[in-house]
């Protein structure tokens, strides 16, 4: 039984989504490009807001990471607000006629293109997955009932005050964008609410979403964790192989998309290694391997067995040298969480086999996979990376966040 206030909100998310379900690209778009001018002009209340979430996690000993994560400023405040307006510019795809025939008694079928319902959303720290999900569930059709962890609340309820004032300011319901409050129980009600909530969405850490995806009774698209690997083949471009591996590491360590595991042809390793450490090191990477990789440079500390599984969200980073191109999809394979999975190389075979054996959401070639983002992909946002192999797979945006229905019209025609 779900606690009063989430029922009340669930049931006015609902009955929103249902007006939603049937307004015009343009008055979305109208909605999104308000949301974004709010954003804006509520800086002066969120950022403080914020400031407020990131000094409590601080006393409370949270990881440079998770702070990374939580922390907001003008330049990322005005990102989402961007975000919001590179939505307003994509096609609508609700109603988008996926495929259509005829068949041969004059029958014609479509299939189209419709909105999940009420999705909710529950996630960790990121204060701009808000701004992102809210977005993208409006632009898909959908009403969202958020539920953010307690570490970025203040933050979190300035943002979707923003929101819904951006959407009452265009003639939108605010009951489209709604932020679940309260203690775990108002988790478990989210999970236990089929026929309210439509789907829901975890991000976050693994236990967070095993939790949801073992204990809800509502239909669950799955999230993962980024135990990203790049292997540096034989006969790549090590040049090339220095420059991908520091922005995929570096660049923002503390994101699922961030390299994990660098392997090593081990062929190359005698020239390659060296001369990825020193740049790792320079950048103030702590380098971990296998004990091929501690043979060859004294700066490595030796990864334990049982080691090679877990994120490090941090500048650390694990290496491991190979013996050949086998030995590293199979590594691969056996420790990948399923995110992203990198290859640089010059060998097209080689290219064409880590492309179809490595299984992962996104397989990238000779490129960083911080491009693993909604964003990048030029979807405008993303609700998160799905490592799931049903309906969505990689960075999830507008089309993942419908169904479809089928559409059939004759002219009395009887079976």
């Amino acid at each position: 039984m779900s606690s009063p206030d989430f029922a009340h909100q669930a049931l006015a998310a609902r009955q929103a989504s249902i007006g939603l379900a049937i307004a015009t690209r343009a008055s979305k778009d109208n909605a999104l490009n308000a949301m974004a001018d709010s954003l804006l002009g509520a800086g002066s209340a969120i950022l403080p807001a914020n400031e407020k979430d990131v000094e409590r996690a601080k006393s409370a000993g949270v990881t440079p990471a998770l702070i990374d994560r939580l922390t907001l400023n003008p330049a990322r405040l005005t990102a989402m607000s961007q975000g919001l307006r590179d939505l307003a510019r994509l096609a609508d795809p609700v109603g988008e006629v996926v495929r259509g025939w005829q068949l041969a008694n004059g029958v014609h079928i479509d299939q189209v293109r419709v909105p999940l319902g009420v999705i909710g959303i529950i996630y960790e720290a990121r204060p701009n997955v808000t701004a992102d999900a809210a977005g993208i569930c409006l632009k898909s059709g959908n009403a969202t009932l958020l539920r953010g962890s307690s570490s970025a609340l203040e933050s979190n309820r300035a943002i979707i005050s923003a929101l819904r004032f951006g959407l009452e300011s265009s003639g939108m319901n605010p009951n489209l964008v709604n932020l679940v409050e309260g203690g775990h129980e108002v988790t478990t009600d989210m999970m236990n609410a089929r026929g309210l909530v439509d789907v829901l969405i975890p991000r976050g850490s693994a236990s967070l979403i095993n939790a949801v995806v073992t204990g809800s009774q509502v239909p669950v698209i799955e999230t993962g964790s980024g135990n990203c690997h790049l292997f540096v083949d034989i006969s790549a471009d090590q040049d090339m192989a220095v420059s991908v591996m520091l922005n995929a590491k570096t660049q923002r360590p503390s994101v699922c998309n961030a390299l994990e595991t660098l392997l090593i042809h081990q062929s190359i390793a005698d020239s390659f290694l060296p001369k990825a450490v020193d740049a790792l090191v320079e950048a103030g990477v702590r380098v971990h391997g296998d004990a091929a990789a501690c043979a060859l440079d004294s700066r490595i500390d030796l990864v334990a067995e049982d080691g090679w599984d877990d994120e490090f969200l941090s500048l650390d980073i694990r290496i491991g040298v190979v013996p050949a191109i086998d030995e590293a999809i199979t590594f691969i394979r056996r420790h990948t969480s399923g995110h992203s999975e990198t290859i640089i190389t010059n060998d097209a075979i080689h290219q064409k086999r880590f492309t179809t054996e490595v299984d992962a959401a996104c397989v990238l070639v000779n490129a960083s996979s911080r491009f693993v983002d909604g964003g990048e992909f030029g979807f405008g946002a993303e609700v998160g990376i799905s490592t799931q192999k049903l309906h969505a797979r990689g960075p999830m945006a507008l089309p993942e966040m419908t169904s479809t229905k089928y559409i059939v019209t004759g002219n009395g025609q009887v079976r």
